[in-house]
């Protein structure tokens, strides 16, 4: 199904920088649909890079135009507690020496080789597990690891200590680290040791250090779903490329439906 949006604002705006705002491309990408004869307004072809779409009218990314910007690859990896995400020191394992052939789940238009481009979107440090994003697309790590970035991100958190009334709502909207206050949190209990963790940002070891401040130790942290994409069954240790309905999600950064 081609991609098709109407354009709502009163100011003209150029056609790459407006689908570049949007997340659907870059603007480089975007001016290569345009010579390519892939993008539409009001069903007539865009020839000029420098076109602008005005209020009202509505354009549209041929299928052809949404098949070529999803060849930049984009998987997520089961990840094991153990490897590192990337930049391994002498003896560990990264994350991306995984994506082989026997370890795919699914279909792939490739596998990554040795030189691939692949990159964490949004890490796991070593003791930690689940859904790891890599990609090189860069209009999908803008998405998820961007400035502006809101995605959320649910984790599984087993922990020792005593989970009291005061401690659930610290974790939820009462917290700073270096200095900064934390964006508000989702947090639930799923069992007299287990939490639902739900994020909007990713500082470093965050949910770690946030349960150390109100005396938690987190022996398990695995995560489950990023924005609209789940892990799902996804084994441990296998990979699988994300079709384009989850790319798409993904860079209109809609939650999960």
């Amino acid at each position: 199904m081609a991609w098709t949006r109407t354009y709502t604002s009163a100011e003209p705006q150029r056609v790459n920088r407006w689908l570049a705002q949007s997340g659907v491309c870059s603007r480089r990408e975007a001016e290569a649909l345009i010579a390519q004869g892939l993008v539409l307004i009001d069903g007539a072809p865009v020839v000029d890079a420098g076109h602008k779409i005005e209020g009202g009218q509505t354009l549209t990314l041929a299928e052809t135009a949404r098949s070529k910007l999803a060849n930049a690859l984009t998987v997520i990896l089961h990840k094991p507690r153990g490897v590192v995400s990337a930049q391994p020191e002498p003896g560990q394992t990264a994350a991306p020496s995984l994506l082989t052939r026997p370890a795919l789940w699914g279909e792939s238009p490739l596998i990554p080789g040795p030189d691939s481009k692949l990159s964490p979107v949004g890490r796991l440090d070593m003791d930690s597990r689940g859904l790891l994003i890599l990609s090189e697309d860069g209009v999908v790590a803008k998405a998820v690891i961007g400035p502006d970035a809101e995605l959320e991100k649910e984790y599984r958190v087993a922990v020792v200590g005593e989970v009291t009334e005061r401690a659930l709502s610290d974790l939820r909207h009462g917290l700073e680290l270096d200095g900064r206050r934390l964006r508000p949190a989702d947090v639930s209990i799923i069992s007299e040791r287990r939490l639902r963790i739900v994020l909007r940002e990713g500082r470093n070891r965050q949910i770690r250090r946030m349960c150390e401040l109100v005396d938690l130790k987190v022996v398990d942290l695995f995560r489950v779903r990023v924005g609209a994409v789940w892990l799902g069954t996804l084994p441990e240790g296998r990979w699988r490329v994300i079709d384009l309905q989850e790319r798409q999600a993904l860079i209109e950064r809609r939650a999960p439906g």
